[in-house]
């Protein structure tokens, strides 16, 4: 799946969030979007996955105008993980993960031997087999935003997008999030917090700042020390490792 934005816009009160914003992620392209707090990567894919109305501009999916889908039509294109998940119910993890199969439903249809077959494949493929029946509440972080994954899964979009989902977790369970996410083989749209998960994991990088995409390109194109240093505010310096992977190390101002 290819989505685009031409020109997107959006104002939240009195302040213009997003200033104009022209993207693109082809098919099955991993793509992350970078830049300080505030500066409108959230509001781009609230944008994208239909929770925030544009102000100007429009989504495209596969060259088809967002707002000409239905929502139910959508919901089967784009799946989310984001990054907080609450729950007023204590429900399974099944439970949980079922609610992927929502948009393939019609009003009050019941869950058949389709669905809980596709809710257990979902649950393998993020490794949480045996969790079927635990109660979602009393999973650890890092469990919990597999089970939101899981339940991304069972909506089987051809898009997946990353709401910033690995900002509270350890870095092992960042690791193993993104790891299954890069295997998955379809279209991702991540905002990324730590740019060494950027460079690791995502092929093309856009970089937001008060609204505007300010550059892209893949990792070792965009990430720069005069970049980071633009963009951040920061001091960094960038080696490659003996396989070919980029490291960004931050200096403290208290060092120099």
């Amino acid at each position: 799946m290819k989505i685009t934005t031409e020109q997107l816009k959006a104002v939240l009160g009195s302040n213009e969030i997003l200033k104009g914003i022209d993207f693109e992620a082809n098919d099955k392209e991993f793509i992350g979007i970078i830049g300080p707090n505030g500066s409108g990567k959230s509001t781009l894919l609230r944008c994208i996955y239909r929770v925030l109305a544009p102000t100007g501009g429009a989504v495209y999916l596969d060259g088809k105008k967002l707002d000409s889908y239905r929502v139910n039509e959508s919901a089967k294109k784009i799946a989310v993980v984001a990054q907080h998940n609450y729950y007023n119910f204590d429900f399974s993890v099944k439970e949980v993960v079922l609610m992927g199969r929502a948009p393939h439903k019609r009003t009050l249809e019941r869950d058949n031997a389709e669905d809980y077959a596709i809710v257990r494949n979902a649950l393998q493929t993020v490794g949480m087999g045996d969790f079927e029946e635990r109660s979602f509440s009393t999973l650890s972080g890092g469990e919990q935003q597999r089970i939101i994954l899981a339940r991304a899964l069972a909506q089987q979009t051809p898009c997946l997008i990353l709401d910033e989902p690995t900002n509270h977790l350890d870095i092992k369970y960042q690791l193993q999030l993104m790891d299954i996410v890069k295997e998955l083989n379809r279209t991702v749209i991540s905002a990324v917090h730590d740019l060494n998960i950027a460079a690791m994991y995502c092929d093309r990088l856009y970089v937001v700042k008060k609204g505007r995409i300010v550059a892209q390109g893949t990792p070792h194109e965009i990430l720069t020390p005069k970049l980071i240093r633009d963009i951040y505010e920061v001091d960094a310096e960038l080696y490659t490792d003996s396989t070919g992977q980029m490291h960004i190390l931050y200096h403290s101002h208290n060092n120099k």
